[in-house]
């Protein structure tokens, strides 16, 4: 038989804090030390100063006996009623039985309460009359005025904070849901790019191969450029604001292809350094093909659209407007790939408190206000005063 020996390794300090932090955490412990900091604030405001507070707890043993029932029972109650009233009686709407429940617990646990005075009379070398001013018979004065709002107290702000952590904790699962069903509404937009688009376009390029063979290669180029940032350059949260108005360029100079002579469209940008701030994909597009699907094109007035952005220090602003007529869209909120609708919901998901939307409409014309706040990418952190402007305009 061969035997072998060796050293019992013992684990570096590391692991030993790693385990001690997990275990402390684990059983809940912190909360020791924050029922004796809640019960010590409480007895400060209804005794006096916190050093004589300080100075009954740890001096007398009829305080400090009365402060350890305080904290135990009041412990006690708290949590029976966070993890055994509230899962089985409250999450299922038994609503009189866990009300009704909750105040029998806080008079059970007060009454018990009541207890830790006399036992530390007991411990103490005077007298119950001497400790506490009032006659050892008068239980439910102490009851009422001593344990009773105590407990009440504790138990309410333990609730409070349950909940408050649970609607937090809802509103977290509820935006988590939101984000992957935006993501997934996304992808699907990517992969089902709208093909009335890419028909048109094709035909419309396929015309110009004889009449124009320069504008067809360029507007082939464009569409290639699209199609490329469809499937490869907007899979990321966000993208650079230029990547984004690359993007909207091409879809624009390949909709002019397709537009009748009556239609005039112009777009203009202001944009100091776009490469320098980030945006959601497919977050500006939306607006100019909803312009571009519902514009007017009867001959006997005048059709226009009119595409404008603008950045100033954080604040992207983007104005569309677009002549309508009695033809054009009755469905004009749920134009486009994803729709208007789709578009403010993902405005309100993603930037809930950092843009503007204004849509208004009149019998003749629709306009499309967005002040959208971006964040800034990596690596910049200051907003340059240069700026460079880019017009397009065609009749």
């Amino acid at each position: 038989m061969v035997q072998t020996s060796g050293t019992l390794q013992t684990p570096p300090p590391a692991i030993h804090k790693e385990r001690a932090q997990s275990w402390f955490m684990r059983y809940k412990l912190y909360h020791i030390p924050f029922w004796m900091t809640y019960q010590y604030l409480w007895w400060t405001l209804r005794i006096g100063s916190p050093l004589e507070v300080a100075n009954a707890i740890f001096l007398n043993p009829a305080a400090t006996c009365k402060y350890v029932f305080y904290v135990a029972f009041q412990a006690l109650g708290v949590y029976f009623n966070l993890y055994f009233l509230m899962p089985r009686l409250l999450d299922r709407n038994r609503y009189v039985a866990y009300v009704v429940s909750v105040v029998l617990t806080i008079i059970l646990c007060a009454w018990c309460i009541v207890g830790g005075y006399y036992v530390g009379a007991l411990l103490s070398d005077k007298t119950f009359q001497e400790l506490y001013s009032r006659s050892p018979y008068d239980v439910y004065g102490l009851f009422e005025s001593g344990s009773l709002p105590s407990t009440a107290a504790a138990m309410t702000l333990a609730m409070s904070i349950k909940l408050t952590k649970r609607w937090v904790e809802g509103r977290r699962r509820l935006q988590l849901m939101e984000q992957e069903k935006l993501e997934t509404e996304l992808k699907f937009l990517k992969s089902q790019f709208n093909p009335h688009f890419l028909f048109n376009t094709i035909n419309s390029i396929f015309v110009l191969i004889n009449k124009d063979p320069r504008s067809a290669s360029d507007a082939l180029a464009r569409f290639s450029d699209l199609l490329r940032y469809q499937l490869y350059e907007c899979n990321e949260h966000e993208i650079t604001l230029s990547q984004e108005l690359a993007y909207l360029e091409n879809f624009i100079a390949l909709q002019k292809i397709r537009q009748d002579d009556n239609v005039e469209v112009s777009y203009e940008t202001i944009t100091p350094q776009p490469d320098r701030w980030m945006v959601a994909p497919f977050m500006l597009m939306p607006f100019a093909e909803n312009a571009f699907k519902h514009v007017s094109r009867s001959r006997h007035q005048r059709n226009y659209i009119s595409i404008s952005l603008t950045l100033a220090n954080e604040t992207l602003r983007l104005v569309v407007i677009n002549t309508i007529g009695d033809t054009s869209s009755r469905d004009i909120s749920n134009a486009g790939g994803i729709g208007m609708k789709n578009v403010t919901r993902r405005l309100a998901l993603l930037y809930p408190d950092a843009h503007r939307l204004d849509i208004n409409r009149d019998p003749q014309m629709y306009r499309i206000d967005l002040a959208l706040q971006l964040r800034a990418a990596p690596g910049y952190n200051r907003v340059s005063n240069n700026t460079s402007l880019t017009t397009h305009a065609s009749a």
